[in-house]
């Protein structure tokens, strides 16, 4: 969430009422077709009241998309790395191909590359914590030695995230849960052929 002195401030009711507002004219019309005065007239709140809060519609996607995202995609740790990291990617799949979340998702990731403020905000509060996490989950199996010490953690982030959005950008099918299992399998290995290598 875009934080500033007033979203300490701000109503749950009329926040929760903009955030599925902005989903579901996401939905409705797509990503681009959305206004902020569309969002301000479904939830039932002034457009004034929503600059006070975010300061553009992506901002107001992206709190709606991450709540749900970050939700839906814990970090478990239930002592077998291969299978945390299978339901990780399952639950980050899922949202991402599904409607609104993947279609709002995939507006962000594209006005991001034009507006600098909504990509900062997209790294500092999804992908920069989302990827910390992933590497302390690895962190944790490597102190439990299911992951080889030495290995590149960042990099295995990488290679396990890389593929959900490669297809999510190129709108191709979603992994199923084969896929997913054989590419954390995948980059599990590669971690112990690295430290061979």
């Amino acid at each position: 969430m875009i934080t500033s002195p007033s979203s300490l401030r701000r109503s749950e009711r009329s926040r929760r009422a903009t955030l599925d507002a902005a989903l579901e004219l996401c939905t409705e019309k797509g990503y681009g077709r959305v206004t902020v005065e569309a969002i301000a007239a479904r939830a039932g709140v002034s457009k004034k009241t929503i600059y006070r809060w975010w300061p553009s519609k992506g901002a107001v996607m992206l709190e709606a998309f991450a709540e749900v995202f970050v939700d839906a995609t814990p970090f478990i740790d239930t002592g077998d790395i291969a299978a945390d990291l299978r339901t990780h990617i399952n639950g980050a799949v899922k949202v991402v191909s599904t409607p609104p979340y993947g279609p709002a998702y995939a507006g962000i990731l594209s006005e991001m590359h034009h507006d600098d403020c909504l990509a900062r905000a997209v790294r500092e509060q999804l992908v920069d914590p989302r990827f910390e996490a992933a590497v302390g989950r690895l962190r944790r199996a490597q102190e439990q030695g299911q992951v080889p010490a030495g290995a590149d953690l960042s990099l295995a982030v990488e290679l396990l995230y890389g593929p959900v959005y490669y297809r999510h950008v190129l709108r191709k099918p979603p992994q199923d849960e084969a896929t997913v299992a054989a590419l954390v399998s995948h980059v599990l290995r590669s971690l112990a052929a690295e430290r061979v290598s």
